[in-house]
């Protein structure tokens, strides 16, 4: 279970859909949706 910060609910919440991606620099960093609001959230680091 990974958890980000979702500016729209502004709370730490645990990711739905999470997946490995790789940023443009080479750095891991996962990307998923919140489970309340839907919107896209982003951490940067491995999961």
């Amino acid at each position: 279970m990974v958890e980000a910060y979702c500016v729209k609910c502004r709370k730490k919440t645990a990711m739905k859909n999470p997946k490995e991606t790789m940023m443009k620099n080479g750095r891991p960093a996962v990307k998923g949706t919140c489970p309340k609001c839907s919107s896209g959230i982003f951490r940067i680091g491995k999961m």
